[in-house]
């Protein structure tokens, strides 16, 4: 699929791969910090979720739809580590189909959050655009219906449920 646009994704090299923003690269790297912070053994959507959300303005605002949710979106994120999240802890977000993603540090991408980012690629090719934004990783967290960032969303009263593929999911 991925093979007439360049080499694999390489998801221990992500702050090399000029197919990502510097912010979409930097949302990376804050949700390995944050896993790795955490205690938890993967990057997993919940973990790109948080970073998106801290440092994208467009995502944050696209989520957010003039609605105020994104506060208890980010609510929701920081108490993972407290008790929200805890039934998350020691398992993998797996759709049963991918084996954890090894990165660097030990810290693996849990296969949902792999994807969203390999999907985040895909859609700005199909947007047109030769990098993938904050915009295009939001639409793929979007997107998976099981994944942690969605069952966030969910939560904090946000319907993903409408999910288009072709723009952000609070349009």
């Amino acid at each position: 699929m991925y093979s007439n646009h360049g080499p694999p994704l390489d998801l221990s090299h992500l702050a090399d791969d000029l197919r990502l923003t510097v912010e979409l690269r930097s949302v990376a790297a804050s949700a390995r910090r944050r896993a790795t912070r955490d205690g938890d053994q993967q990057i997993d959507t919940a973990h790109l979720l948080h970073s998106l959300l801290e440092i994208d303005p467009l995502a944050r605002a696209a989520c957010d739809a003039g609605t105020g949710q994104v506060v208890r979106v980010l609510g929701y994120l920081v108490q993972r580590s407290i008790g929200y999240g805890l039934r998350w802890r020691g398992t993998v977000e797996d759709s049963g189909a991918l084996p954890t993603v090894q990165a660097v540090a030990g810290t693996g991408w849990s296969p949902a959050a792999a994807a969203a980012i390999r999907n985040a690629v895909a859609l700005a090719r199909r947007r047109g655009r030769t990098q993938a934004d904050g915009i295009d990783l939001l639409d793929a967290l979007a997107s998976d219906p099981e994944c942690r960032a969605v069952d966030v969303l969910r939560a904090a009263g946000l319907d993903v449920s409408g999910y288009r593929d072709d723009g952000p999911v609070a349009s």
